[in-house]
């Protein structure tokens, strides 16, 4: 005989109730939410690129699906009455009666939203189990759970009507919910705090939730801690015989050229050297066309830059490249190019799409890197930190894939 939890299916007859109760009186629902759902949508934009797939769990009226939006959107809710407000609201996606906790569509998807859900299911980790299902080896899952913090004001406002009713909530933190990640097949790419005012103050509103939320200690204050994770990484066998093409910006590096040739190894399928001259003042470019005549077992190729500056020549380069994954190389050797196997390994690995350099570990010759240098990358790093709230270390470091 079959066990049935009497207390599993008592919690989700209240909260299908509850969901049903809100899908009646969605619009005042809605307007309650606004505000707070309104940043939500801006913040899950700028993480979304338009024309995705897009798979939401517990889409309710499917406003945040619509808004990032996908080529194709798929909603699921367990409430009939929910999906149907979304299927009047939003023609143009899809919308499925499932419970989450089962759910198994039979296809992968780019990016998996699963908003404030996480707080009011009975099992967080079978759900996250069911999230894994439908992500391949590049899906990206995003997830916002509630902030306790938050947990008295929120009934307050509720009990005086300026929030929709509030229902108990499951004592989920981070630090769970990251636990529960890894059980479930998937592991935390990034972690930030989101919503510092989910009021409508003018000025103050943007200001708090796009910069005070970033910093300590307003950071700790946040009303939904928001969660980035993927598949566990497994080395993808498609990515080891990707071809590389090595960018190398030269400017003034006459004496080098014929090393990098020599020194460059071949990487997964094969490996293309992409050099970009940059206005020398010595003979760098009859250097570059010189040695890859001498190198014809090596597919090489030169341009000159109209434009001035790095980024200049290695979007040139980007431009002319044919591989599947680009790396940069400073001609000036200050990192051997013996080293660039680590970056495919790790990146073939499946243990990152982004690798970059970090020289600071390592220990560096005198004057390698000036005080006012050191100083300088130091403060772009913890700015790139912040801005993309992930860690960087050596955003000056030219090695990276």
């Amino acid at each position: 005989m079959k066990f049935v939890d009497t207390w599993a299916q008592e919690h989700q007859t209240e909260r299908l109730r509850h969901w049903d109760g809100l899908a009646d009186n969605f619009d005042a629902w809605r307007r309650k939410r606004a505000n707070y759902q309104d940043r939500l949508s801006e913040y899950y934009r700028f993480l979304i690129p338009p024309n995705m797939k897009v798979l939401e769990i517990g889409s309710a009226g499917g406003d945040l699906l619509a808004a990032v939006q996908p080529a194709r959107g798929v909603g699921v809710d367990w409430s009939e009455k929910m999906a149907g407000v979304a299927r009047g609201r939003h023609p143009k996606l899809e919308f499925v009666v499932a419970d989450a906790h089962e759910l198994d569509l039979g296809e992968t998807f780019d990016y998996i939203i699963c908003s404030d859900l996480l707080n009011d299911v009975w099992d967080a980790q079978k759900i996250l189990t069911a999230i894994a299902r439908h992500c391949g080896p590049t899906t990206r899952v995003i997830i916002n759970i509630f902030s306790h913090l938050w947990s008295t004001p929120r009934k307050v406002a509720g009990a005086i009507g300026y929030a929709p009713p509030h229902q108990t909530q499951n004592w989920l933190t981070p630090e769970d919910l990251v636990n529960l990640l890894a059980l479930s097949g998937l592991e935390l790419i990034r972690q930030s705090g989101e919503v510092l005012c989910p009021f409508p103050i003018p000025l103050l509103r943007g200001f708090a939730d796009r910069y005070l939320v970033k910093l300590s200690p307003f950071r700790h204050a946040a009303m939904t801690n928001v969660f980035i994770a993927r598949l566990q990484p497994v080395a993808l066998e498609e990515r080891k015989k990707a071809k590389v093409s090595v960018i190398v910006a030269a400017r003034n590096e006459e004496g080098n050229i014929a090393q990098i040739l020599e020194r460059t190894p071949q990487m997964g399928g094969g490996t293309e050297l992409i050099f970009v001259e940059g206005n020398s003042t010595d003979k760098t470019w009859e250097a570059i066309n010189r040695e890859i005549a001498a190198h014809p077992e090596i597919e090489a190729r030169a341009y000159q830059q109209t434009g001035k500056g790095k980024g200049d020549a290695v979007r040139k380069g980007y431009s002319e490249a044919t591989g599947d994954l680009y790396m940069i190389l400073d001609a000036d050797l200050t990192v051997p190019p013996e080293d660039l196997p680590r970056f495919f390994e790790a990146w073939a690995s499946g243990k990152g799409d982004f690798i970059n350099g970090v020289r600071l570990v390592y220990p560096m010759r005198d004057q390698a890197m000036k005080f006012a240098n050191h100083v300088a990358n130091k403060g772009f790093s913890l700015g790139f930190s912040w801005l993309l709230g992930q860690p960087i270390k050596d955003t000056l470091c030219g090695r990276r894939c």
